[in-house]
Parts: structure tokens; sequence; C-alpha cells
């Protein structure tokens, strides 16, 4: 690919979702574009290119902005952010929302509904602890495709075997064919809404829990930093944040702080927890 070419798309990414495209990453736009050119029913890559250079067909930039960040996802990905939120945070939540009984979860980029749906089992699964309470799950995502694949909440035997316990597959799914449809039980539990990232987050509304998982491994220093100090706007003193493995707050921003021991998690940095010596926080 040429430097100019590899150039346009890098720029229309950043410009478009945040996403930052190093040159050694340049095989993913062929592997990912590729498909997109011939469905258009381009020759390749280089006649889609020429396309997005000699137009400004907002479709097509959609479409390739789609396909460069669409992410895959799977239920109870890497277990520990929902192990977490099962045994200490929600418990937590339990205690100091006692008087109004109501707590609000942000799936940011949540792709196709693994992540809000994993969430949304847990919560039906503790209901008889949480009698009276209400629970808002909103997954927001950059793709209407993928938005339109979650609310539908159907996914195929090979999605459901990854990393959905056998027993809350039985409970929570209705098989059709060869496909597994989530509940209306669970499916109503979870909202989804089309936003970016880099958009202002006001709208959304303040959460008692943020997840915004292996998504900002994609974005430069000074768009992290933007992004985790708006979500410390729109979450309380004693609210949460789970960050992917991969992902960390230090040296990017002193609005969080690390839970030590807690891989993932992380509490606002003026929490009330940091005044107790039991908070442990790294």
């Amino acid at each position: 690919m040429k430097p100019e070419d590899f150039q346009l798309l890098s720029d229309l990414l950043k410009r478009r979702s945040g996403l930052q495209l190093s040159p050694e990453k340049g095989y993913l736009l062929e592997s990912r574009l590729t498909p997109l050119a011939r469905k258009r029913g381009l020759e390749g890559l280089d006649e889609l290119i020429a396309e997005i250079r000699n137009t400004r067909d907002e479709t097509l930039m959609r479409d390739v902005t789609e396909a460069m960040t669409t992410n895959e996802s799977f239920f109870f990905r890497d277990n520990t952010p929902f192990d977490l939120f099962r045994n200490h945070v929600l418990p937590g939540l339990r205690e100091c929302r006692k008087d109004r009984k109501h707590i609000r979860i942000w799936c940011a980029a949540c792709s196709t509904g693994q992540e809000p749906y994993s969430l949304a089992m847990i919560l039906k699964e503790q209901q008889a602890t949480l009698p009276g309470w209400r629970f808002e799950i909103v997954g927001t995502d950059l793709s209407p495709k993928v938005l339109d694949k979650a609310k539908q909440g159907v996914y195929s035997q090979f999605e459901v075997q990854r990393g959905l316990p056998i027993q809350l597959l039985m409970k929570y799914f209705e098989q059709t064919g060869e496909m597994w449809q989530l509940t209306d039980q669970i499916r109503q539990m979870v909202t989804y809404k089309e936003f970016n990232l880099l958009d202002p987050f006001d709208a959304l509304g303040k959460f008692d829990v943020i997840y915004c998982r292996n998504v900002l491994i994609y974005f430069d220093q000074p768009t992290k930093t933007q992004i985790l100090d708006r979500m410390r706007a729109q979450i309380p003193a004693d609210g949460t944040l789970f960050l992917g493995a991969a992902e960390t707050v230090l040296g990017i921003t002193d609005v969080f702080k690390p839970v030590r021991g807690q891989r993932g998690m992380y509490i606002p940095a003026d929490s009330p927890a940091l005044a107790q010596p039991a908070a442990a926080i790294a």
C-alpha cells in the first residue's frame, strides 16, 4: 500500500472513530477492507481507496469505519471483570444504593452485546437478594450493524460456546435450529444506543459502573486521556471503571486509581475508599 493511501485511511479512521492505526497494522486494512471493496463491486483495495479519495459518500465512510472498528466479543470474556462485579462491586452497591435501589451500568463499545448480556444474567441471578431494585444497562457502539445483532440477541452455537456456562445457556436462551436466542427477560434489561466515544457523554447520563474494555488500546494517548477524564465526570466518587487486561490509567490520567490485586478495576481518585486503610489501592 502506498504511504499516501495508508495516510488517507489512517486520517479517516482517526477523525471518525479515534482509532490510531500504526503502519505495522496496515495488514488490517487489507484484510478488513478488501471484502468491503468486493461487496461494492470493486476490483480491490486500490479502487476502494480511489473512491474514498474522490467522493464524500457518507455511507462509504461509515462502512469503512465499521469494518475497521468492529471487534469480536464473547460472553463473560476474561471472567475476572465479571467475577469482580459479582463478588465485590455489587455487594458494595447493594449497601450504598440501598435507599434509591437503582443501579446504572454503561458498556462502552459493546459490539454484538455479549458483555452487557453477561452482566444482565449476573444481575438476574442475584435478583432474589435485591428485591425491588431497578437495573439499567446501556450498551453503546458506533456501528449500527453490530447493535442490530445485539438487540436481536441471537447467537450461533460457536458464539454461545465461548465463555457461556452451560447452566446459563439452558436457563436464559431458547434454541431455534442452529441458533440460540436470549429470552426477553434478559434482552429487556439492556438498552442499546449508537454512540461514538469521541462525542460528548452528557446525554448518556450518570452511571455507577462503566465497562470500557479493550477499546483504549486503539487510541493515541491524548484521546485516551480525554475519554477517561470524561468518563470520570459520568460516575460518582464511589463508582467503578473496568478496563481491559492490557489497558491502564497509569501515565494517562490521574482521575482514576487502580485497585491493587483486582486486575482491570479502577476507582475515582477522590473515592471515599481511598480514605480507608482497607482500600488497598496500588
